[in-house]
């Protein structure tokens, strides 16, 4: 697909896209973003992604006007000073789109990924989604080096957050779907609230808490959700095998199944 960037009311080819240097930004990550799948044509889950946009949107108190869909909305363009500009100006939006390799996804799936765990040091309030992202940025890259797809957070108690760009799950020995319950630590991921009516359609026991580090280890198996990956087994948490050290049932069929209730449209 050719890509077409749109920036505050221009569509433009994406080698020719812009945005203005005093952008907040650009300058003090003072935006939010958003990112939705796109299935045979059709957004997936383009209502709750709104619904989450807007709600990142009043928390920053950041208004906007746009009828369409929003992917990436900052405070605009203004003087340089921490403080909000006096008088407001428009809020910047930019959209873009681009393919997803689907074959490739399937098969890092059908493989596995590998995480490592990393200290919780994001702001502490990541319930919103904003653009300020390096924590999340070093994290990810850290694992990368360590031959692992993401990070795991883990908090001051020692209890696992979420992903550097996902949610983090766990089922128990005896066969619970846990993750963390949507506090101020984590993104209320839009894929993991989908993943919770696979997750009672297949007749699982869930149980929204904290879960630690050492536990995970223990865990019959792992998976991460995300909307660009959905659902992806963890085979392997700081070198530790996660059961058999291959892609469990439960994640599996909870990957295959997610499609059946997500919104198209």
């Amino acid at each position: 697909m050719s890509r077409i960037a749109y920036v505050n009311g221009r569509y433009l080819p994406f080698r020719d896209a812009k945005v203005h240097i005093e952008d907040r930004g650009y300058q003090f990550g003072d935006g939010v973003y958003e990112v939705c799948e796109v299935r045979n044509g059709l957004l997936i889950d383009q209502r709750r992604h709104l619904a989450r946009l807007a709600r990142s949107l009043d928390e920053l108190r950041i208004r906007i006007g746009y009828g369409l869909l929003y992917l990436q909305v900052t405070r605009g363009v203004a003087r340089r000073d921490h403080a909000f500009p006096a008088p407001e100006v428009p809020p910047s939006l930019v959209v873009t789109a681009r393919s997803l390799n689907h074959s490739r996804n399937e098969a890092l799936a059908a493989k596995g990924i590998a995480v490592v765990s990393a200290p919780d040091n994001r702001w502490g309030r990541v319930d919103i989604k904003t653009i300020g992202l390096l924590p999340n940025v070093l994290a990810r890259q850290a694992a990368i080096e360590q031959g692992a797809r993401d990070a795991w957070f883990v908090d001051k108690d020692g209890n696992v957050t979420e992903g550097a760009s996902t949610n983090a799950w766990i089922v128990t020995q005896d066969g619970k779907v846990v993750t963390r319950r949507p506090d101020r630590a984590i993104l209320r991921g839009i894929t993991r609230e989908v993943l919770f009516e696979a997750v009672q359609a297949q007749d699982l026991a869930i149980d929204e808490r904290t879960f630690t580090l050492k536990e995970a280890y223990a865990a019959r198996e792992a998976f991460v959700t995300a909307a660009t990956q959905i659902v992806l087994p963890v085979v392997s948490i700081d070198g530790h095998a996660i059961g058999d050290g291959k892609p469990g049932p439960i994640a599996t069929a909870l990957r295959r199944a997610f499609h059946l209730f997500a919104e198209a449209g």
